[in-house]
């Protein structure tokens, strides 16, 4: 990620910086964790601006497909009939990831990310480049969620399989990044889900693997409370739990000696890697296997 010469300067001059310099000294030498664009916040600033509109109901909507006991994880893996790597970012050469997204002041992160999903199994289905769909739209309309105030990953595809709701282009429902009125589209041109699954695959991350594979990326719910200062490298240690963020999960690499899922985030593309950041499969690290949701289109 390369910071402006004018958030640099701001960033260095911030009352907060030395404390989070002194931070970052005791984080795990695992990933690579440096000054970023959230280095002039607090903890607690950072947390009430970017994690605190995750509302999970998850519970309510579950559906659940239970993955293969096989014994230890790395055991699992070794007899699980997949890739050793795979990226929806090149299936075959084509990409069926659309460009990474900014929800900035939104607390839509529920929305973004299953959108997302949304748009690469919509391409992949199609075999063409994926739509850019209206996260808009998701925001203003899904029921039982709170549009910027926050919302829930596995509410968002209960209300659009439900509904059979179609989900337009983002240039037919332009993104405002503001909670808005719900505008019924006037034709029924969209795409629309014709299933889902959502569910808790703690301790089952092969399950996470396998749908990767064989149905597309998946949205979870994920403790993002440790990215502040996320550069790069795989997170091995050290990320809780407590859900209050959500992203897509868009493939995976299991071939060295740290597995790990290449995740897509919703804070632009000077986060992390260019948008993504690498967390280590099969310890559900930042609770990433405790809500997790696939989404089949019509």
């Amino acid at each position: 990620m390369v910071l402006s010469t004018h958030h640099i300067i701001r960033t260095l001059n911030c009352p907060v910086h030395e404390e989070n310099l002194r931070k970052i000294q005791y984080l795990p030498k695992d990933a690579s964790y440096g000054i970023t664009k959230f280095s002039d916040m607090t903890d607690e600033e950072f947390k009430a601006k970017y994690l605190s509109d995750y509302h999970s109901k998850s519970w309510q909507y579950q559906k659940y497909r239970n993955g293969t006991k096989l014994g230890s994880f790395p055991e699992k893996m070794k007899q699980m009939k997949i890739p050793q790597k795979y990226d929806w970012r090149n299936i075959n050469n084509q990409s069926f990831v659309s460009p990474i997204k900014n929800q900035e002041n939104c607390g839509g992160c529920w929305a973004f990310c299953t959108v997302e999903t949304l748009e690469s199994v919509s391409g992949y289905k199609r075999k063409t480049k994926p739509p850019v769909l209206s996260v808009q739209q998701v925001i203003d309309c899904a029921n039982n969620n709170y549009g910027c105030e926050g919302g829930d990953i596995c509410t968002a595809v209960d209300w659009m399989e439900k509904s059979s709701v179609h989900i337009l282009t983002e240039e037919q429902y332009p993104l405002t990044l503001k909670s808005g009125s719900c505008r019924i589209p006037s034709q029924n041109k969209g795409v629309q889900v014709s299933s889902y699954t959502c569910e808790n695959l703690t301790g089952k991350e092969s399950t996470v693997l396998d749908h990767l594979y064989n149905i597309g990326p998946v949205s979870v719910a994920v403790d993002a409370t440790t990215w502040k200062n996320y550069m790069g490298g795989i997170i091995k240690w050290h990320c809780g739990t407590d859900r209050n963020h959500a992203v897509q999960i868009i493939g995976y690499d299991i071939s060295g000696d740290v597995p790990y899922y290449i995740v897509r985030n919703s804070w632009g593309q000077d986060f992390g890697v260019d948008g993504y950041l690498y967390i280590k499969v099969g310890d559900n690290l930042c609770g990433i296997a405790a809500e997790v949701t696939t989404i089949q289109v019509v």
